[in-house]
C-alpha cells in the first residue's frame, strides 16, 4: 500500500490522482479549542479532535508529497495566563483561654466519596451492507487505511482487513500529546499522528446505526394537487420515502400520511378531504422524489380545496378548475369542466 501524503490535513495516498488540499500552518490548541494557524480566521476553532481533523485544508498543490513535513510552530494565544501569586497570609484573632495548650476544635470527618465506575465506551461497528466510496478513510483513530474494495478491506481475513487503531480519544496536556488508551507521549504534532495504534480489529468505514440511540425527527413535506372531473391527484414531496414502512391510508373522507424518510426523519399528517372519495378505486405510488396519490371522486363535483375547511373561513377564494400552471392545479393539461360549469358550443 502506498504511503500517505505527508502534508497536514491531506491524508490521501501519495499516488492519488488530483490536487492535494492541505494546511501549511501548524495546529493551535488552547483551552480545549483546536484550529490551524493558517486559517483560524476562516475556520472556527472546534472542541472535538475528529472535527479538528476534518477541517478542510486551506491551500492546494498540484500533487501529493512524501517529503518530511515542515510545519509551522503552534500559535500561542495573545494573552498569557496570569502568573500565580503567593497567597497573602491572613491573621485571625483567636480569643484567649485559660489554657491555650488544651484548646480543642470539634470537627466532623468528611465521608470518603464512592469511586465512580468508568463508563465503557462502545466502539463503532462497520455496516457491511452500506456502500463505501473508493478512497474513503477508515474512521478509527490512528488507522488511515483508504478503502479499495469490499474484498480488499471488509470481507474475509486478508491483510487489508486488519485495522490497527486507538480505541480511545486523543489527549493534549501542557504540550504533551498522545492517546488515553496507551502510554506513549510526544511533543510534536507530526509525531503524534505517527503513533501506532495499540489495538487491532476490523475497519469501520460506515458505522452501523443503533436504532435505540437514534432520535426521530418530525419534518414537514410540501403537498401539491390538481384535479380532473373524476380524480384528485395529490403529490407529497417526500424524497426517498421508505415504501416498506410508510403508511398511506385513504377513507371516504380523510387522507392519513405516515411517511418514513432517510436519516430518521418522519412526516405525519391527516387531511380531512374537501369531498367524498372512493377508497377502493384510489391508488398510491412511491417514486424517488415524491409519493403520488390519486383520489377517485365519489361524485363529479369540483373541489374548491384539497382540505375541508369551514366555509365561513374560506373568504373570497377563486379556484381554476383543471387548468395547468395555476395554484392548486399543477399537472393539469386540458380544460375540464363538470356538467354544472360546461357551456354549449355556440357557433
Amino acid at each position: 500500500m502506498p504511503p500517505t501524503c505527508t502534508r497536514s490535513g491531506c491524508g490521501k495516498p501519495s499516488d492519488s490522482e488530483g490536487s492535494c488540499t492541505f494546511h501549511p500552518g501548524g495546529p493551535v490548541f488552547h483551552e480545549g479549542l483546536k484550529s490551524w494557524s493558517c486559517c483560524s480566521d476562516i475556520n472556527k476553532p472546534v472542541l472535538e479532535f475528529d472535527q479538528f481533523m476534518g477541517i478542510e485544508g486551506c491551500s492546494k498543490a498540484e500533487s501529493h508529497s512524501t517529503d518530511k513535513k515542515e510545519v509551522a510552530a503552534p500559535t500561542r494565544p495573545d494573552k498569557e495566563p496570569a502568573a500565580k501569586q503567593d497567597p497573602v497570609p491572613v491573621t485571625v484573632a483567636v480569643p484567649a483561654t485559660a489554657n491555650p495548650q488544651t484548646q480543642t476544635f470539634a470537627t466532623t470527618p468528611t465521608p470518603p466519596k464512592a469511586p465512580v465506575a468508568p463508563v465503557e465506551e462502545k466502539e463503532e461497528e462497520d455496516d457491511l451492507s452500506a456502500p463505501v466510496d473508493v478512497g474513503k478513510t477508515c474512521r478509527r483513530k490512528g488507522c488511515g487505511t483508504s478503502f479499495v474494495s469490499d474484498e480488499e478491506n471488509r470481507l474475509g481475513d486478508a491483510a487489508g482487513t486488519i485495522c490497527t487503531y486507538h480505541p480511545k480519544a486523543p489527549m493534549f496536556h501542557e504540550g504533551s500529546k498522545g492517546y488515553l488508551c496507551c502510554k506513549r507521549r510526544v511533543l510534536e504534532f507530526d509525531e503524534f499522528l505517527k503513533i501506532q495504534g495499540c489495538k487491532t480489529g476490523r475497519h469501520c468505514f460506515v458505522p452501523k446505526v443503533d436504532p435505540d440511540s437514534v432520535q426521530e425527527e418530525k419534518v414537514d413535506c410540501r403537498i401539491d394537487h390538481y384535479q380532473t372531473q373524476t380524480e384528485v391527484h395529490v403529490s407529497v414531496f417526500a424524497k426517498k420515502a421508505n415504501k416498506e414502512t410508510s403508511v398511506v391510508n385513504i377513507t371516504d373522507s380523510e387522507l392519513s400520511l405516515d411517511i418514513f424518510l432517510p436519516a430518521s426523519k418522519r412526516f405525519t399528517r391527516t387531511v380531512p378531504l374537501f369531498g367524498a372519495v372512493d377508497p377502493q378505486a384510489s391508488t398510491t405510488t412511491f417514486y424517488g422524489t415524491k409519493v403520488e396519490i390519486i383520489l377517485k371522486k365519489a361524485d363529479g363535483r369540483s373541489w374548491t380545496l384539497l382540505e375541508k375547511t369551514d366555509s365561513n373561513k374560506l373568504g373570497n377564494y377563486a379556484y381554476t378548475f383543471g387548468v395547468s400552471g395555476r395554484t392548486g392545479t399543477t399537472g393539469g393539461k386540458d380544460m375540464i369542466l363538470d356538467s354544472q360549469n360546461s357551456m354549449p358550443n355556440r357557433s
